[in-house]
C-alpha cells in the first residue's frame, strides 16, 4: 500500500476512534455516576471511577417510583406505535413508488416539505386536537399521533424503487394484484429497510419525553423517560439515582440495537440515501 494511502487510512481510523470515544463519554459518565455515593457525585474535580461502588443505587432508584408500571406503558406505546408506523409506511411507500396517479410526485414533494416544520410548532395544535377528542391521559394520545412518519415513507419508497419493475410485470402476468404483490414479494424483499424503520421507531418511542409529559397527567399513564422526573424535586436532583434509572431505561434499546445493527447499515445503503 502506498505511504500516502496508508497515512490517509490511519488518519481516518484515528478520527473515527476519537469520535467514538467522544460519543461514549456521556454513557461512561452516566454509568460511573450511577455507582457513586451522593458525596462523590458533586466532588470537584470530578471523580470518574467510584471509590466505593454503590450497586444498591439501582434497587433504590427502582423503588422510588412505580417503574414497573412505567415499563409496561413504555412497552405498549413502543410496540403499538411501531406496528402502526410500519403499516402506514408500507402502504404509502408502495403507493408513491409503484402506483401511478395524478399529482403523485407533487403530493410526495409536499409531504417531504413538511419535514422542514419543527415538531415543537405542532405541539399545541396536536394537544388541542387530542383534547377535543378526549384522548388526553390515554394510550390513544401516546400512540396514534406517531403511527406515521414521512422520513420512514421516504426511506422505504427509495428501497422499493430499487426493486426491478420486471418483478411486478411478471406478477401481474400471473394474475397477482397490487395488494398481493406488495405483501408477498415487496415486503419480504424490503426486510432490511423495514427492520431499520422499526428499530429507529422503537428507539424514538422508547426515549420520547416531551410528548408523553404533555399528554399524560396520572402516574398510571406515564412512560419511563417521564418517570425520571421523580428524581428531581424542589430540593434538588438525586443524580446517582437518576443515572441508575437512566442506565436501566436505555439498556433494552442498546441490546436491541446491538442485535439488529447490521440491518440498519444494509437498509440505509440499499435505500440509496447513504452519504
Amino acid at each position: 500500500m502506498p505511504k500516502k494511502a496508508a497515512l490517509s487510512k490511519g488518519f481516518i481510523y484515528l478520527t473515527l476512534t476519537l469520535g467514538s470515544l467522544l460519543m461514549l463519554l456521556p454513557f461512561i459518565w452516566m454509568l460511573g455516576t450511577s455507582l457513586k455515593s451522593s458525596g462523590e457525585v458533586m466532588m470537584m474535580p470530578p471523580v470518574w471511577v467510584p471509590s466505593d461502588w454503590k450497586w444498591e443505587n439501582y434497587a433504590t432508584a427502582w423503588e422510588m417510583a412505580p417503574f414497573a408500571r412505567y415499563t409496561v406503558n413504555s412497552f405498549i406505546v413502543t410496540i403499538l406505535s411501531t406496528i402502526g408506523e410500519l403499516l402506514t409506511t408500507i402502504l404509502a411507500a408502495y403507493a408513491f413508488s409503484r402506483i401511478s396517479f395524478y399529482g403523485r410526485d407533487l403530493v410526495f414533494a409536499v409531504l417531504l416539505g413538511t419535514m422542514m416544520v419543527p415538531g415543537e410548532v405542532l405541539l399545541i395544535p396536536n394537544f388541542v386536537t387530542l383534547s377535543n377528542l378526549g384522548w388526553i391521559d390515554r394510550y390513544e394520545a401516546l400512540i396514534i399521533p406517531w403511527t406515521a412518519s414521512i422520513f420512514s415513507i421516504f426511506l422505504l419508497r427509495q428501497f422499493f424503487l430499487g426493486i426491478p419493475k420486471e418483478l411486478s410485470y411478471a406478477a401481474k402476468v400471473d394474475g397477482c394484484n397490487n395488494f398481493r404483490f406488495l405483501w408477498t414479494i415487496m415486503v419480504p424483499l424490503a426486510k432490511p429497510a423495514l427492520i431499520t424503520i422499526a428499530l429507529l421507531k422503537a428507539i424514538g418511542s422508547w426515549n420520547a419525553f416531551l410528548w408523553p409529559l404533555i399528554v399524560t397527567q396520572s402516574k398510571e399513564m406515564r412512560t419511563l423517560p417521564v418517570g425520571l422526573t421523580s428524581f428531581s424535586t424542589e430540593a434538588g436532583t438525586v443524580y446517582e439515582l437518576l443515572m441508575a434509572a437512566s442506565t436501566m431505561i436505555i439498556l433494552p434499546m442498546i441490546v436491541l440495537y446491538l442485535i439488529l445493527q447490521k440491518y440498519i447499515i444494509e437498509g440505509v445503503a440499499r435505500s440509496g440515501i447513504k452519504g
